[in-house]
């Protein structure tokens, strides 16, 4: 039956359609047999691609592992930025036949939850990584201490019959190469006396502190060496096929020299020559913010970035869901913002709901978000599929810096006195090799 309504479509088709869109048509069929093997070939290999890099992620074993703090922590968040500069790994899909297996290059979760009030600070990747993690953190944070969690997004079932709950995924405000506010604008490039000392995540550890029984608070950033997918035309990220000057792809260091070029042009004051009346080009003049705002881009991206992509979800038994931690999420990053530069707010899953009273059905379709949204939220997923970026649910990543990416998470200091925050009572360290026996 669809076989014949097909060409009966064709056939209503070709009879109201003009002359000349007939013409074409019936060309473009009758060289079919030329250009219809090329589509077939290209959709077959990147099914394949989808089928096998799925294939991959799951065959993988991953790990939660919790970092706790001592009390007396005194690092600044320039040591979880170079933490993250060793995980910047880009192996694994270098080749076309590492692609064809469907491998990939390794991809994080840093994820800071709040259960009840307690708020913990997670990292979540392949357990085979789970040695480099660990050196690399006692390295930078000596005394911590870094324990193997069970998932706690399995903890609670989180299912629209028991649970009420929103979510919703963050998104620059401005072009990636633009920076949001960091530790080095706080001045937290360097240890300050306590009482003078300002941590933008203060705000968020102390909100997520505020949160009662019955009430879960889950906050991940998803993140992965930066190599250009998010230029390219594919909405998955398997490959970019937008190049720059010199023929390879198209980053964001790229997109920086263009947003500086553009700054640039626009300092060139125009002036009226008093002789002939003409309006004459300038010499650059840039202010004082013209200056910063080129130097930020220049040191932003002079850095290693990340694709990242930020999920928050809110969830609470019903008796005890507070509606205005909605507004509080969505606001969650407002600390990191500057005006001008760029900032972090929020978009997808929940947020696209306007909630009017003449909508028809639209409760199911929410359900059916809650349910896709924890899901991502367990799979740790943001770039291949199901849940890549410009899918069905609207899915937006940025790209950071090591710095950026270190304000926004980090272990906090001592100097953060949330009540919530799980802290040991003392540090830890190995004995020492000489001891005797």
């Amino acid at each position: 039956p669809l076989f014949i309504f097909g060409i009966l479509f064709l056939v209503m088709a070709f009879m109201f359609m003009p002359d000349a869109v007939a013409l074409a048509l019936s060309m473009a069929l009758f060289i079919a047999p030329v250009w219809l093997p090329f589509l077939l070939v290209g959709s077959a290999w990147k099914m394949w691609v989808i089928f096998r890099r799925s294939e991959f992620i799951a065959d993988q074993k991953y790990i939660l592992l919790e970092i706790k703090a001592p009390r007396n922590l005194v690092k600044t968040p320039l040591a979880m930025e170079t933490f993250l500069s060793t995980i910047h790994l880009t192996g694994g899909e270098s080749t076309w036949y590492d692609r064809f297996k469907g491998g990939t290059r390794p991809f994080w979760s840093l994820e800071i939850a709040s259960f009840e009030g307690q708020v913990h600070f997670f990292i979540w990747g392949r357990a085979g990584f789970r040695r480099l993690v660990e050196s690399q953190l006692y390295a930078q944070y000596p005394g911590i201490q870094i324990v193997e969690a069970p998932d706690y997004t399995r903890r609670i079932s989180a299912t629209n019959e028991e649970w009420s709950l929103w979510g919703c995924d963050f998104k620059h405000t401005a072009a990636s190469p633009l920076p949001i506010k960091t530790y080095i604008e706080y001045g937290l490039d360097k240890v300050q006396k306590e009482p003078e000392q300002i941590d933008p995540i203060a705000n968020l550890i102390e909100f997520m502190s505020s949160i009662g029984k019955g009430e879960y608070l889950w906050l991940q950033f998803v993140i992965r060496a930066h190599k250009g997918e998010r230029y390219g035309s594919n909405p998955a990220g398997n490959e970019s096929n937008k190049l720059n000057e010199k023929g390879k792809p198209y980053t964001w260091r790229d997109e920086a020299d263009e947003l500086v070029q553009e700054i640039r042009r626009k300092t060139r004051d125009s002036y009226m020559d008093v002789f002939t009346g003409e309006e004459r080009p300038g010499f650059p003049n840039p202010t004082k913010g013209q200056s910063e705002k080129m130097a930020a881009i220049e040191r932003n991206v002079s850095k290693l970035g990340f694709d990242v992509g930020t999920r928050g979800i809110y969830v609470a038994k019903p008796e005890h869901f507070h509606g205005p931690m909605i507004a509080h999420l969505i606001a969650l990053f407002k600390s990191f913002s500057t005006e001008g530069w760029n900032g972090i707010n929020s978009t997808a899953w929940m947020k696209r709901f306007d909630d009017y009273p003449w909508e028809i059905g639209v409760e199911k379709k929410k359900n059916r978000y809650r349910r896709e949204l924890v899901e991502a939220y367990r799979r740790r997923q943001f770039f291949y599929d199901p849940f890549f970026e410009g899918g069905i649910h609207g899915n937006k990543t940025m790209i950071m810096s090591t710095e950026e990416l270190a304000t926004v998470f980090h272990i906090p200091s001592q100097s953060v006195q949330a009540p919530g925050l799980t802290r040991i009572h003392s540090t830890t360290h190995e004995a020492p090799a000489d001891l005797p026996t």
